[in-house]
């Protein structure tokens, strides 16, 4: 689930939190396209941090399968309860999208479905594959639910073939009961080598800090990761979404995160994104280099 965070801050944040209001031409083209088409990023809708940058680099990230998910992660601000129907013309809606916003590398995320058989896995392939018709030029990275570990949906992912396969662990071992609620820990390291066994060229997860898990916890989170052939790994601050959410135990100070930087590199990670304002999504083109 790619986490976002609001433009507007509570007092008594870290200074090293504070983001500027997007701007440059590309964004303002980008935006009036986005307000203009009534076109659904989550980029607008969730007022990132690093969307005025993302954007003028030509990346975006589209939600698809509604806004509602059939889980209750403890971090997370999408709507939990009885998803709608399948919206079979979302894959070419997608498409459009992209297309009249000319995004040069595109990130595709979802809610679990966990109500369907196929649990989405369907609607992901259609995806991909009406953006890959409709905009041939386009990169691809997928964020993907774990599938409950499902094979037969993973390869549904694999023949998509997209450029880079994301699926966020999101936090510690210790803390994922609380975190992650319905998801495992070991699932998603599964799920992570699995993609990789099967062929897709660079694999990519993701960290939230600042819950209570300790240094030791997250480098070895980081090994866990690299053990699986993971290539790119993110490394954010967690930001409360709401008071019903799981409170913030720690601001990471920025050291620390070029401290995880360094270790990560060090461990062999093709690419490492790891900073306060850090998203899964975040530098997402660079990461099919």
């Amino acid at each position: 689930m790619e986490l976002v965070l609001e433009n507007t801050l509570p007092i008594g944040k870290p200074k090293w939190l504070k983001v500027k209001l997007p701007i440059g031409q590309k964004y303002t083209e980008l935006r009036g396209l986005v307000d203009k088409y009534k076109l659904n990023t989550i980029c607008a809708s969730g007022s990132c941090p690093n969307m005025g940058e993302c954007w003028g680099e030509g990346t975006a990230t589209f939600m698809i399968l509604g806004n509602v998910c059939t889980r209750s992660c403890g971090f997370c601000g999408v709507k939990t309860g009885r998803p709608e129907t399948v919206d079979w013309d979302e894959p070419e809606k997608v498409a459009r999208s992209i297309k009249i916003m000319n995004i040069k590398h595109a990130v595709i995320t979802s809610v679990d479905r966990d109500d369907l058989k196929d649990m989405g896995s369907i609607i992901w392939l259609e995806t991909v594959e009406a953006i890959r018709r409709m905009n041939p030029e386009t990169t691809l990275e997928t964020l993907i639910p774990d599938f409950q570990g499902n094979e037969r949906n993973l390869d549904r992912i694999v023949e998509a073939n997209p450029e880079v396969v994301s699926h966020n662990v999101e936090t510690v071992r210790r803390l994922t009961r609380e975190v992650r609620i319905q998801a495992k820990y070991d699932k998603s390291l599964e799920v992570l080598r699995y993609l990789k066994e099967k062929g897709i060229k660079r694999t990519k997860s993701g960290i939230m800090l600042g819950l209570g898990e300790t240094e030791q916890e997250v480098i070895e989170t980081m090994q866990d990761l690299r053990n699986n052939n993971v290539d790119i790994v993110t490394i954010g601050q967690y930001l409360q979404p709401s008071k019903k959410h799981l409170p913030v135990k720690e601001f990471i100070h920025p050291d620390q995160f070029e401290k995880y930087e360094k270790i990560g590199k060090e461990m062999g990670f093709r690419h490492v994104e790891s900073g306060a304002l850090v998203r899964s999504s975040y530098h997402a083109a660079k990461h099919i280099l």
